[in-house]
């Protein structure tokens, strides 16, 4: 990666077409980026991201389905249902060989999408790093708990901090700066495996949505600048 944005780098955001993945997208390509929009169809990805340039007042998102948009970006971010993380990671595999995959998918699985499942792997993260163990993949995980509800208004600040989990420090640093572009804090959380736990506050803040009748809680770090 780089330290310029836009300059270089390229992200992918497979599942793009979704709440969250767009609303990412949407904050990326306003900060400088170079952003594609993934889908497993072209056409559907080819709409979202010309919602996006609307949006944005210019034609700088564009929409590809999954193998090609990951084949032609730096960084991958996998934004897609639970149901869909593995059967979206063989479909792309090949073209994630020496980058860096964000997976910020998170196991929940209906009905009870408000109660924490722990998948067999432990984390989909997890579970993602199998998939791709011998490929050259260094995964982050981060972004499971941030609302999309804020990700869509720019200039609005999101009140979310992200944990950045990895076995690869340069990589959770890279993620860490991804996360500034977005307008929020991130902060190193420590190793993949942790991020069993960062998968399963995302139902529990779910829970406390409807609980409280409010429209994305988040989480917040206190003692740390």
């Amino acid at each position: 990666m780089t330290d310029q944005p836009g300059k270089l780098v390229t992200i992918a955001v497979l599942g793009g077409t979704g709440k969250e993945g767009s609303g990412l997208a949407l904050r990326w390509a306003d900060s400088g980026y170079k952003v594609i929009i993934g889908s497993r169809s072209a056409e559907r990805a080819a709409d979202a991201a010309a919602k996006l340039n609307e949006t944005l007042g210019s034609d700088v998102v564009h929409g590809f389905e999954n193998a090609e948009a990951a084949a032609k970006s730096d960084v991958i971010v996998l934004s897609v249902p639970y149901d869909a993380h593995a059967s979206t990671l063989e479909a792309v595999k090949d073209h994630l060989v020496g980058k860096i995959l964000v997976d910020v998918t998170v196991p929940i699985v209906p009905p009870k999408i408000r109660q924490v499942t722990v998948p067999k792997g432990g984390a989909a993260a997890l579970e993602a790093q199998t998939l791709l163990d011998g490929t050259d993949v260094r995964v982050v995980s981060a972004f499971q708990n941030v609302s999309a509800t804020h990700l869509k208004k720019l200039g609005h600040p999101v009140e979310c901090d992200v944990l950045v989990c990895g076995d690869d420090d340069d990589a959770k640093e890279d993620v860490i700066q991804l996360v500034k572009a977005a307008g929020m804090r991130g902060f190193d959380a420590g190793p993949l495996a942790n991020a069993v736990a960062t998968e399963a506050l995302t139902p529990v803040l779910m829970y406390m949505n409807k609980r409280y009748g409010v429209p994305g809680t988040g989480l917040r770090i206190t003692g740390l600048a």
